[in-house]
């Protein structure tokens, strides 16, 4: 099983591109989208557990992705949380940055660096633990 993944991000034509990537080559799942700011940030509330890395585009229908990452700014510490955007700037990466946002990537010339980042991600994640014991008490 991969890693958790919710997108925000308004485009469709993105966003299932984005999504067949994911799956085939960096393991994830996505586990769910939205295109709004407010919806992004309800989901992502809603369901803390739920996600493992979230993955958000800057301009948005309604809203914004800074609005999303302000917002998840107290996720837990396993979970993260990326900016995809064509306006990958110095200025909206030290934005991103002062927010908690993981990483920054380019939607033109870095999608194989988000792909490495997302591996990375997954092979970080603490196994599973069985709520089960033997029984040889």
């Amino acid at each position: 099983m991969g890693h958790r993944t919710y997108l925000v991000e308004d485009n469709a034509l993105i966003r299932e591109n984005l999504e067949g990537t994911l799956e085939e080559l960096a393991g994830a799942r996505v586990v769910g989208f939205s295109e709004t700011e407010d919806d992004g940030v309800r989901w992502l509330h809603k369901h803390p557990n739920a996600w493992d890395l979230a993955i958000v585009d800057l301009f948005l229908k309604e809203g914004s992705g800074l609005g999303v990452a302000s917002a998840c700014q107290q996720r837990l510490p396993h979970q993260k949380l990326v900016m995809l955007t064509n306006y990958a700037t110095r200025d909206i990466r030290a934005r991103c940055a002062s927010l908690g946002v993981d990483a920054v990537f380019d939607k033109s010339n870095e999608i194989e660096d988000l792909m490495d980042f997302c591996v990375k991600c997954r092979l970080a994640m603490p196994a599973p633990t069985s709520l089960s014991q033997s029984g040889d008490s």
